[in-house]
């Protein structure tokens, strides 16, 4: 194995990207994230970890806002969070100057996970180790979107879904209890699944139309 997983480019003989597998590992050490989808509400959750006793707790962003109406949150490492976020801010403001509408979400979620699949067939970089839930509404349009991305570079649309610590265990919790539900009943469940997963919550977002 050791011949495949020092470049990117290389394939093992059964089909394996090591690197990009080592990225996923990254995630999933990762802060525990959720989004859920209600009809008229998208919420985002993540997790609380401990910080040190003099480091000012407002200085750690996991949720933060790529557009007025978009939010992404994300588990991995937050140096290449950061620098997908930025990018993803400058494309949205692009996007706007350019065409003089703001993006939609399936439009920012295709172009963050073009930028890291892009990292997985390149010499000499390597993947980003994160995982992205982006949620938000659609300009002109009351329908709420919630998406994933992985290092891989794929990304699909969910009614409800985890990345991080302890994913899984999220994720069937979610399976077993999802409803289309609407305003606080949404934002209970968000809590429920970070609690019955990962016993904290640091904090939610909430996207209204």
């Amino acid at each position: 194995m050791a011949r495949y997983d020092r470049a990117i480019t290389v394939f093992s003989p059964d089909g394996h990207l090591f690197q990009v597998e080592y990225a996923l590992e990254a995630v999933r050490k990762g802060n525990a994230a959720v989004g859920v989808r209600g009809t008229d509400i998208v919420v985002l959750g993540v997790e609380k970890k401990s910080t040190a006793k003099l480091q000012d707790s407002r200085s750690v962003r996991k949720i933060v806002n790529l557009d007025d109406h978009i939010a992404l949150a994300c588990a991995g490492l937050k140096a290449d969070a950061r620098i997908l976020i930025n990018r993803a801010r400058i494309e949205c403001q692009s996007h706007r100057l350019t065409v003089e509408d703001p993006v939609t979400v399936e439009y920012i979620t295709r172009y963050i996970a073009g930028l890291q699949q892009k990292y997985t067939q390149s010499g000499g970089v390597r993947p980003f180790g994160l995982s992205t839930l982006i949620v938000g509404f659609d300009p002109y349009s009351s329908v709420p979107s919630l998406y994933q991305t992985d290092p891989s570079g794929t990304f699909s649309a969910w009614k409800a879904n985890a990345t991080g610590r302890n994913s899984n265990s999220i994720r069937e919790f979610l399976e077993k209890n999802y409803k289309e539900t609407s305003g606080q009943e949404t934002i209970k469940l968000a809590i429920r699944a970070l609690l019955e997963g990962v016993g904290v919550v640091w904090g939610l977002l909430v996207v209204h139309y």
